[in-house]
């Protein structure tokens, strides 16, 4: 930049564009100058600025902008509070349903030790009462071999003795007929007779 340029408006320049005075200053090449600030209406830029917030705020308030803006907030918090509202019921039905299977799964477990208790009772009854069929069973049938026994030795005894007495008759009728004649058959006959007299 070999040239230096040096910029400065006048009041009048400044005035016909629009604008209060200003004051601003451009460097070049070193030396300083100061410029006009712009204002209007007797304001500067800041308070131009200023104004116009309030402008947009007074705006606002006048169009009722809080209102809906609080009252879409106050929406959504409803809305909030209704979703908190269904989460806590759907939980509290969870807990309920969860707290009503786990009493039904210990009542399940309860009803199979019962049932597993009762079938060894009766498995135990049913054995008992096959040791004592088998008990009495066994009685019988001893009984009824001893009986069997027994009838047969009295039958055995008694077939010993009627063999006995035949082979004693016989033999009997054998000595009686070698050793007895006719004479002392008479004599035995007359001694029977006297004797019963």
């Amino acid at each position: 930049m070999a040239e230096e340029a040096k910029t400065e408006l006048t009041a009048e320049d400044h005035a016909a564009m629009g604008h209060g005075p200003m004051t601003a200053t451009t460097e070049a090449g070193g030396a300083a100058e100061e410029h006009a600030s712009p204002s209007a209406l007797g304001f500067d830029a800041t308070m131009l600025v200023a104004l116009a917030m309030l402008v947009v705020i007074a705006l606002a308030i006048w169009k009722k902008v809080p209102a809906m803006i609080a009252g879409a907030l106050d929406k959504q918090i409803s809305g909030i509070k209704e979703q908190l509202d269904q989460a806590t019921a759907l939980r509290a039905e969870a807990e309920a349903i969860k707290a009503e299977y786990e009493a039904k799964a210990k009542q399940a477990a309860q009803d199979a030790i019962d049932m597993k208790a009762a079938a060894e009772q009766e498995a135990k009854q049913i054995v008992a009462t096959a040791k004592l069929a088998a008990t009495d069973t066994i009685a019988r049938r001893a009984k009824a071999a001893e009986d069997k026994i027994a009838a047969a030795e009295r039958g055995a005894i008694a077939d010993v003795r009627a063999k006995a007495a035949s082979v004693s008759a016989a033999a009997a009728a054998q000595l009686i007929a070698t050793h007895h004649d006719a004479n002392a058959d008479a004599a035995l006959v007359d001694q029977s007779i006297n004797s019963l007299n």
